[in-house]
Formats: structure tokens, sequence, C-alpha cells
């Protein structure tokens, strides 16, 4: 008889009148909200804009709830569709009931959220990196609905937090009480996992999905031990058991990947291009610039000095006095000679003004000499 154990609730379902309040639910529920938070305060960090990580999550959960039970009923259809199948086949559908598989969930969670990446216009890779601490937390609160369905223990033990788990259940031995808690030993791993993601993320620059794969690579490092340790009917494969088996093929991928993706420095793209563009100004399109505006594009010159391109193609300006061919000269730049400065182009300018004038005033002159005469 061991010294201290851990009790197991009598109960984990309540009912508020007729409804149903499941404590296996409460933990999901609970985790897929930290897990948002988290990756909600990381993505912010990173540049992301707010509420993207909640609005992915709405692809991410139902993708994920759907493939975690998808993976749990594929691996052990004989619990629902085999001759002598403790459960009905429509228990299959009862989600509430347990049995989720964390693979199938990850799997067909991270479809959905490639899904809602596509239509965002940003990263796959950048999303994965923000929200893997997140993940392993949310694991590390859903483990505790296993505790409340006295489900997923490991084998029999006398150390002091042994779990007391109630006759008759499956992997339970006759005169024994107390087992392994391999779901407080896993929910402690994630919670451990989290923390040394975070601190990872802070020191080095991680990107491309690569603090995704050490998430998981550490998940199933620990995973390995802890399903060596359960005692649930399970297939087993040259000994081991099939999710045994499955760590160490994704533990491999996921030290494959970080490798491989060591030197990639493609541009991960965490606000959307449209986006970009809208919030540098809103009131108008990239094609509608004000005046204040055009000015400062173009440096060059200000308002009302046109450059030569414009002038060839308007000549002559619509309304102007005088006559088209003096117009069309005085818009042409004066041409000047090299090697005069400023005030010797200012006062050939003046001297050119003053050039027509002087000959109408010489035209002039002997007509006012013969009316003289005649008045004499």
């Amino acid at each position: 008889m061991p010294l201290a154990s851990i009790p197991s609730p009598p109960e984990g379902v309540w009912y508020l009148g007729p409804i149903p309040l499941r404590a296996y639910a409460f933990c999901i529920v609970l985790g897929v909200i930290a897990a948002v938070w988290i990756g909600e305060r990381r993505w912010r960090a990173r540049g992301g804009e707010p509420g993207t990580i909640t609005d992915l999550a709405v692809w991410a959960v139902p993708f994920g709830l759907v493939g975690g039970r998808l993976y749990h009923v594929i691996t052990d259809w004989q619990l629902y569709f085999g001759a002598d199948a403790p459960n009905r086949p429509i228990d299959a559908l009862y989600i509430w009931h347990g049995g989720l598989g964390i693979w199938g969930a990850i799997a067909l969670g991270a479809l959905g959220v490639w899904i809602a990446c596509r239509r965002r216009g940003i990263s796959l890779s950048a999303v994965a990196d923000a929200v893997a601490p997140g993940i392993a937390v949310a694991q590390a609160i859903g483990r505790w609905g296993n505790y409340f369905n006295q489900e997923l223990f490991g084998g029999p033990t006398d150390l002091p937090w042994g779990l007391e788990i109630d006759p008759g259940r499956d992997g339970t031995v006759a005169g024994v009480s107390t087992y392994h808690p391999t779901f407080l030993y896993e929910s402690l791993w994630n919670l451990l996992l989290a923390g040394a993601l975070i601190l990872l993320g802070r020191r080095f620059t991680l990107r491309h999905g690569r603090l995704f794969a050490l998430y998981v690579a550490g998940y199933t490092f620990g995973r390995f031990w802890v399903e060596s340790l359960r005692v649930d009917p399970a297939h087993h494969v040259l000994g081991m058991r099939l999710n045994q088996w499955t760590a160490l093929v994704l533990f491999a991928g996921a030290l494959l990947y970080f490798w491989l993706t060591r030197d990639k420095t493609t541009e991960e793209i965490v606000v959307p291009h449209s986006a970009a563009g809208l919030s540098a100004d809103p009131a108008h399109g990239a094609d509608q610039a004000d005046p204040h505006e055009t000015a400062a594009a173009d440096p060059a010159h200000e308002a009302g000095q046109a450059d030569g391109d414009e002038i060839a193609r308007d000549p002559v300006p619509s309304g102007a006095d005088g006559d088209a061919g003096e117009t069309a000269d005085e818009a042409r730049p004066a041409k000047t000679e090299p090697g005069k400065t400023e005030p010797d182009k200012v006062e050939a300018a003046k001297a050119q003004e003053a050039a027509p004038a002087a000959k109408t005033e010489a035209g002039q002159a002997p007509a006012a000499s013969d009316s003289e005469a005649n008045s004499r």
C-alpha cells in the first residue's frame, strides 16, 4: 500500500439541468483559449496584424478535432467496429467520451491553417513558429481531460505520486490501486517544452518553421518515453506501440527539416501586401496622389517648372498673346554659352527682350521727322 497517492475525481461530468458539462471538453476548450492567447501575443510581437491567430483558429480547431478523432478511430477501429467491440459504431462520433489522437489533430489542423493562410496571404511557416509554444501549453491543459476520465494511465506503481484508478477499467490489475499518472508526466513535459521554445526563440533567430520543428522534436521525444509507460490497449509493431513508432518517425523528420532549413533566408509574409498598402494611406490608392505627395515624389522641380519633354508636347500654350513664333521662342530654354555665370545669363536675357523694342523705335523715328517737316 503506497504511503501517498493522487486521488482520481469521482466523476468527470456534471449536469446543469439537462445539459451535461464534461470536464474533458472543458480541458480542450481551455487549451485552445490558451494557445490562441499565446499565439496572438507572439504574432503581434513578430509584426503581424491583431486578430490573425484568432481567425486562423476558426479553421484549425474544427479541422484538428476531426483529424484527432479520425486518427483514434482508424488506429483503434476494433473498439468500435470489431466483432467483440466494447463500443457501438455510433460511439465513434462521441468525441466527449475521450479518444483524440494528437498526430491526426496536428496534421489536419495544419491543413486548416494552411488553407486560412493562403486566403489571407501570409506565410504558414511564420504562423507555425508563432503558435508552437501555445500548442504545447494546450496539450498540457488538454491532458487533464484524461485525468477526469481515468484513462491512458501507466503501469502499477507504489510511488507517492501514484494515481488512484477505479478497479475494472482497461489496463487495471487485480489488487493494484495506484498507477503511473502518465497524463501528469506528459502535461509537465509539455509545459517545460513550451518554456524552452520561448527561450530559444528569444535567444536565436529561428524562422521558416524551425521553431515549430523543435516543438515536434521535443514533443515526440517526451511522448516516446511516456508511451512506453502506458498500459491501455494499443497496436504493437516489432514489440513497440504504434504511437512510439509514429513518434520516432516524426522526431527524425523534424530534425531533418531543422537541418535542411538552416540557411533559408527567403522573406516570410507576416502582413498581407494588400493590408500593407491600405495601412499606408487608406484614403486613396497608390495611383491617386495628392499634390504635396507629387511634389515630394519629384523634388527636382516645383510646380510650374516643366521639363523639356513636357514643353515639347505643348510648344504653343493655348490663349497666348503675340506671334506664335515669338511665343515658341520664348517657351524654348535660352541657350547659354559655356563659361557664363548666372548674372551674365540674366543680362543676356534682358538684352534679348530690349532688342525688339529698339527696332520698333528705330522704325518709327523717320515717320515722326516727316510729320514735323510738313507741319513746319
